[in-house]
């Protein structure tokens, strides 16, 4: 497996565990700060590899009326203060050519949304940039026909990828997570991610807007790293019920210290026994 650039460290399956931690959408530059500066602390106990994550855009909403964001110019404004005043990588969503090519200046990550992994002009604009890109399996492939996507983005030049598994389709308003897609995705040679926030939504589930099972974040997570997952993925958000995008679905920031807690204990003994095996 490739070891994965981003900024000064790697993502790969000797690596430490990165995870790709913050609110889902940038709701305004204070907070974002704010939520930044918070996490930056949170994980400075902990011996992850911690990037940062909001979204300038949520462009996938369920209705009309959902909060979005600042937009592409001021959300990256935002984020490259936090990456800049915080020394800290940053992630975001694209979700056309245009977006990569901006964003894939100034972003450490740029992440393909799972609904359009298979945007053949979206995957190869992501590639011609210099960024990490993050392809997020999406919930209607199975696991190997990620590998279309995985050559669709050598063929750029750019070999700086990881995918994330975040769940699949399973009937009306469901998702279910098959933690076998994580090996088979990994036999690509790239680091594959786990999205354990997404992956407990209901999509659609509330009518108007994603519902969400919170409570299994944390059984979800630590299935991932047991099955060798180089990565996590995990919104989070100081007050969730004040969240203006997936309220259901973030954790908030004091159960997220639990749950890290308890994925460092077993990311190690994964490691560990990874090491013996051998």
């Amino acid at each position: 497996m490739k070891d994965v650039p981003i900024q000064k460290f790697f993502v790969g399956d000797k690596q430490p565990l990165t995870i790709f931690c913050g609110p889902c959408v940038i709701e305004s530059e204070e907070f974002t700060l704010q939520a930044a500066e918070e996490l930056k602390e949170i994980f400075s106990r902990f011996p992850f590899q911690f990037v940062f994550k909001s979204s300038f855009d949520k462009a996938n909403r369920t209705s009309i009326d959902s909060f979005r964001g600042p937009g592409l110019d001021e959300g990256l404004k935002i984020l490259q203060r936090v990456q800049k005043e915080l020394d800290l990588p940053i992630i975001t969503d694209i979700h056309t050519p245009d977006d990569a090519r901006i964003a894939g200046e100034i972003c450490d990550v740029i992440q393909i949304p799972a609904f359009l992994c298979r945007q053949t002009d979206l995957i190869i604009a992501a590639g011609k940039t210099s960024a990490t890109v993050n392809v997020k399996k999406g919930q209607f492939l199975s696991p190997w026909d990620m590998k279309n996507v995985v050559e669709k983005l050598v063929q750029t030049g750019n070999e700086k990828i990881i995918l994330t598994d975040r769940g699949t389709s399973f009937g009306y308003n469901n998702l279910v997570s098959d933690m076998r897609a994580i090996p088979i995705m990994q036999q690509f040679g790239y680091p594959v991610c786990f999205d354990a926030t997404h992956s407990v939504q209901l999509p659609g589930g509330l009518g108007s807007a994603s519902g969400g099972q919170r409570e299994f974040i944390p059984t979800l997570a630590k299935s991932a790293i047991a099955a060798g997952a180089n990565a996590l993925f995990i919104e989070a958000h100081p007050n969730p019920a004040l969240a203006k995008s997936d309220a259901s679905s973030v954790m908030a920031f004091d159960d997220l210290k639990t749950l890290l807690s308890q994925v460092e204990r077993l990311y190690e003994a994964v490691q560990c026994s990874s090491v013996s095996s051998h």
